[in-house]
């Protein structure tokens, strides 16, 4: 979770991606954000299963349904103190490329900085949220492969970036979504954000989905 990807393409950027990614994505099949006011690469987490997958589980397969893993939003949302539907929301805006493991780490060695897991995690984000924490011996590599990890940490994440919030803020965002905005552009640019600066057009799309995707989050996780 470092350094935002950018989101402005959406998911029709990953439909036409680089040949080089694509025809070593097949090659391992066949063998086996962000405006914002200012950067802060450290501090972002995003570039921005069946019915019911084990807690410690995962499923991954070239499909995928953030709402599958509702129990592990649940779970990992109330150790980390922070609401299960921003969780899920988080989920669905960063649902925008296939996370597909060997796809994924095919677009990592064609972009070393990409960012892995259903969260879309950076590997320095993910490094300093599992300090001190259950998953602390687990590695960023695995994220791709472990769909509940990634859940894990991005709960963690979001509950790092409410504790940077300031009790008290300008403007008409909420605390949920300075906390995706963090999520998305770093701690520097949320307490900016906090402070009443104008999100970006790219910091202002990803509100814009995470608004768009709130409803059917809280649907989701209702259980």
């Amino acid at each position: 979770m470092v350094k935002a990807e950018r989101r402005r393409g959406g998911r029709a950027r990953w439909l036409v991606l680089p040949v080089v990614a694509l025809a070593a994505w097949g090659c391992v099949r066949g063998g086996s954000d962000t405006g914002s006011p200012e950067r802060k690469p450290a501090a972002s987490a995003s570039a921005s299963a069946s019915a019911g997958p084990a807690p410690g589980a995962s499923s991954p397969s070239g499909t995928y349904d953030p709402a599958d893993y509702a129990p592990q939003v649940r779970k990992y949302a109330k150790q980390a103190a922070i609401s299960a539907q921003l969780l899920m929301a988080i989920l669905y805006n960063e649902d925008y490329k296939p996370h597909d493991p060997a796809f994924e780490r095919s677009w990592q060695k064609y972009k070393p900085d990409a960012a892995f897991g259903i969260a879309n995690m950076h590997r320095a984000a993910f490094d300093q949220t599992k300090r001190g924490r259950d998953f602390a011996g687990r590695k960023w590599e695995e994220l791709p492969d472990d769909r509940a990890l990634a859940v894990e940490a991005a709960a963690w994440y979001l509950h790092d970036m409410s504790a940077q919030l300031p009790a008290h803020w300008a403007g008409s965002l909420s605390r949920d979504e300075l906390m995706a905005l963090g999520y998305n552009a770093g701690g520097g640019n949320m307490a900016a954000f906090a402070r009443g600066v104008k999100p970006g057009s790219q910091a202002s799309d990803y509100l814009t989905r995470l608004r768009d995707n709130w409803k059917k989050s809280g649907t989701a996780v209702a259980g």
